[in-house]
């Protein structure tokens, strides 16, 4: 999945802060990159990037590129 080329790394806790300043900040508001890294405390490029590739992950996933994982109910038979 393209989130392995991510050069920096992002904790559970960024990603939660980045999830809810992207619902937060839409598309339209003015400086909404800056805005977001200063939640996230991230550059703007870094938030712009990871969002990036969000929106590559969601798309192979929509278009059945990345294959389920595979759980084991426990039962073998």
């Amino acid at each position: 999945m393209a989130s392995c080329s991510s050069n920096s790394s992002w904790t559970t806790k960024q990603n939660k802060l980045f999830e809810k300043a992207l619902a937060l900040y839409d598309k339209d508001t003015q400086d909404r990159w800056q805005k977001v890294a200063n939640v996230v405390g991230k550059s703007p490029e870094e938030v712009k990037r990871h969002y990036e590739i969000l929106v590559e992950d969601v798309k192979s996933i929509e278009q059945g590129q990345v294959p389920y994982p595979y759980r084991s109910t426990g039962n073998n038979g």
